[in-house]
């Protein structure tokens, strides 16, 4: 059962080492957070930019990893995610001195065992419980993914290599924070040496070692490695997918069956589940939205804020009906929302982020000073209800710079990035 408040670490932990990927010496402190921030990552050689928030409209479809923030974000995230699930923490920071943490032994077992020594602390607040409410198939290349709705979370996984070490193995686990650290935290990364030149190539891999990586050669493991558990390399992977579900927003009441999961496949999911999840979020209703915004009939176009992060994120709703004047003029006869009017929604449910981060915003107004990279996905006609999802990019002094993007039923119908200056009125 999820616990009865938010926790955070009682007090900073640092893990160091080298990087994966890039090779190079890393440090990373788990920072405490105040109350709803969620799990964030700064990097402090960037000191400009905004938190990145671990959430799925911020990762990247990566080769072999995890990647959040790209082009200048964190690379590598999968095994912290995992630990800060395990360890059952809601609001943290994380804070890494470069652009990828280190990788330890290839597990989540570093991680965990900083967290464990930080503690952690029930500061208030309601953590937040995810749930679906109706069963979906997501599929990504080789991977694919069952979800059907479930009290507890369930996670099953099976892959299957051409390796006589691993062949075909599945693996089932209820997703307790006690399972996750004891049966899966210290299951290790594994690859193939006959991929190494390939992977070095791309600029991946450049740390590797074997004691990092299991590394198999064609018929047994490199000598000197051992196995911890004869099926460890499913675990390894059901590890990395604990992580990367994540990146949903928290912990997911679900069944989830994985056939072949790969870092890119469970990204792809995590979008999927962002979009269909119900759970407890903050909510601020019309009252709240004209108190807060100048906007008002007919131009007023957001409804309803159902979830706000620190001022790093927000997600509104925009009911789209045949009631609004635009469509007595735009189209007549096959009304379309004008693609002008959705980028405002957006921009509307950015300024209720900003306002959030101001003192006195009822002295404050915001103005926006350039739109960029502005694209229209598919028409939004009556009966749709627009998602709008608006996530801080940076923000200095008084101005700031976000990405929008629009959602109808899960698909991306507009998108945008927006500058704008918070004025006084």
């Amino acid at each position: 059962m999820a616990p009865a408040t938010r926790h955070t670490v009682a007090q900073p932990a640092e893990v160091t080492g080298a990087s994966l990927h890039a090779g190079s010496a890393s440090r990373v402190t788990f920072r405490p957070a105040p109350v709803n921030t969620g799990i964030v990552f700064r990097r402090l050689d960037r000191p400009g930019d905004a938190p990145i928030p671990a959430l799925a409209d911020r990762a990247t479809r990566a080769e072999r990893r995890t990647v959040l923030g790209a082009p200048d974000g964190i690379d590598t995230v999968e095994h912290i995610l995992a630990a800060l699930r395990a360890a059952a923490i809601d609001d943290v920071e994380v804070a890494v001195d470069g652009p990828e943490p280190p990788f330890g032994d290839g597990s989540a077992a570093p991680w965990l065992t900083a967290l464990t020594a930080a503690g952690s602390v029930a500061h208030g607040g309601m953590p937040t419980e995810l749930a679906i409410t109706t069963a979906l198939v997501v599929t990504h290349g080789e991977s694919r993914y069952v979800v059907s709705p479930s009290p507890s979370p369930r996670l099953t996984v099976t892959i299957d290599f051409d390796h006589p070490l691993i062949g075909r193995q599945t693996g089932c686990w209820d997703l307790t924070p006690e399972i996750i650290a004891n049966e899966l935290g210290s299951s290790r990364t594994f690859g193939f040496a006959a991929d190494y030149d390939g992977l070095r190539a791309k600029g991946l891999a450049l740390g590797a070692t074997k004691d990092n990586v299991l590394i198999l050669t064609p018929d047994a493991l490199m000598a000197g490695q051992s196995l911890h558990w004869p099926d460890e390399f499913v675990r390894h992977k059901a590890l990395d997918l604990v992580g990367d579900l994540m990146l949903v927003g928290g912990p997911i009441k679900a069944d989830i069956s994985a056939f072949h999961p790969s870092h890119a496949g469970n990204v792809t999911l995590a979008r999927t589940l962002r979009r269909v999840v119900s759970g407890s979020t903050p909510v601020l209703g019309i009252q709240e939205i004209l108190g807060t915004l100048p906007h008002r009939y007919p131009m007023l176009l957001v409804d309803r804020i159902l979830e706000v992060h620190g001022r790093e994120r927000i997600v509104g709703l925009k009911n789209v009906t045949i009631n609004e004047p635009f469509f007595q003029g735009h189209f007549p006869g096959h009304p379309i929302m004008p693609g002008v009017l959705i980028v405002e929604a957006m921009a509307q449910c950015g300024g209720m982020l900003l306002m959030g981060a101001v003192e006195q915003p009822e002295t404050k107004v915001v103005y926006f000073m350039s739109i960029d990279g502005v694209k229209f996905r598919r028409p939004v006609v009556p009966g749709d209800q627009l998602r709008l999802e608006l996530a801080m990019l940076q923000f200095r002094g008084t101005t700031c710079r976000m990405r929008g993007t629009a959602f109808v039923d899960g698909q991306v119908a507009a998108e945008a990035e927006m500058m704008a200056a918070i004025m006084d009125r």
